[in-house]
C-alpha cells in the first residue's frame, strides 16, 4: 500500500485512511497502528509483554520489535511472568542462540528478573494492572503536530521510579511513557489520524482497574 502525503504529520494512505506519520512503513506497522497502539490493556500477561518488549526496543526501532514479535512470545512462554520467572542460566544460554529475538544478554536476564518483579507487583497489589493503571495521567491534550508529542512526562518518570525501586531494569522514564503510550493509558495519536475517536471511545469505555 503506497501513501499519498498528503500532510506531514498525518499522510492519508491509499485506502483513503489518515494515519500517524509513524506507521507509514510497512503493513505490519499500520495494523499495530489500527487494530493496538493506544487501545487500552488490562490483562496482566500482555502489560508485561508490553513493557518488556519496550525495554528490547531500545536502542532499536518498533518495527524491528514488531516482526520479531511472535518469535518473542514463543520464547518467553507467551509473556506469562509466573513461567519466566522461573528462566535458570540454561534458558539464558538458549535465548541467546534464538536469531528470531533481539539477542542483548542485559535486555533477557532484565525480562527474567522483571518477571520475579511483576510477581512481587502482583503480591502487592492483587494484579499488575492494579499498579500500572495507577499511573494513568489525569490531562485532555490533544496533540496536532508530532513535535508536540513527550518522549517522557511526570508521570512516567514517577513510574520509572517506582519500578526501579522496586527492582525492575530497562525502565526509564521514555521506555516507560511509550508503555503508557502503547496500552491505552494516553491517547497519543494525533488529532487528524482516524485513529484517535476510536481510542478515545475505547478509553472512555474501558473499566479501570479500582
Amino acid at each position: 500500500m503506497s501513501e499519498v502525503m498528503l500532510g506531514q504529520d498525518v499522510p492519508t494512505c491509499s485506502d483513503g485512511v489518515s494515519r500517524c506519520w509513524w506507521c507509514t512503513e510497512s503493513e505490519l506497522y499500520r495494523r499495530y497502528h489500527d487494530e493496538e497502539w493506544g487501545i487500552p490493556v488490562a490483562d496482566d500477561n500482555r502489560l508485561f509483554e508490553k513493557i518488556c518488549l519496550e525495554g528490547f526496543q531500545s536502542g532499536l526501532s518498533w518495527i524491528t520489535i514488531l516482526r520479531k514479535r511472535e518469535e518473542f512470545r514463543v520464547a518467553f512462554a507467551g509473556f506469562d511472568f509466573t513461567e519466566v520467572a522461573r528462566y535458570g542460566k540454561r534458558d539464558i544460554a538458549r535465548l541467546l542462540k534464538n536469531e528470531g529475538i533481539v539477542r542483548h544478554h542485559g535486555k533477557i536476564v532484565s525480562t527474567i528478573n522483571n518477571a520475579n518483579r511483576a510477581l512481587a507487583l502482583v503480591k502487592e497489589f492483587g494484579s499488575l494492572s492494579n499498579f500500572f493503571w495507577g499511573f494513568e495521567p489525569v490531562r485532555s491534550t490533544t496533540f496536532g503536530k508530532k513535535e508536540e508529542i513527550p518522549t517522557q512526562t511526570d508521570e512516567s518518570v514517577f513510574l520509572c521510579k517506582e519500578l526501579k525501586k522496586r527492582g525492575w531494569t530497562f525502565v526509564g522514564p521514555t521506555t516507560c511513557y511509550a508503555f503508557m503510550q502503547s496500552t491505552g493509558m494516553v491517547n497519543d495519536h494525533l488529532k487528524d489520524c482516524h485513529q484517535w475517536a476510536e481510542v478515545e471511545r475505547a478509553r472512555m469505555e474501558f473499566s479501570r482497574p479500582l
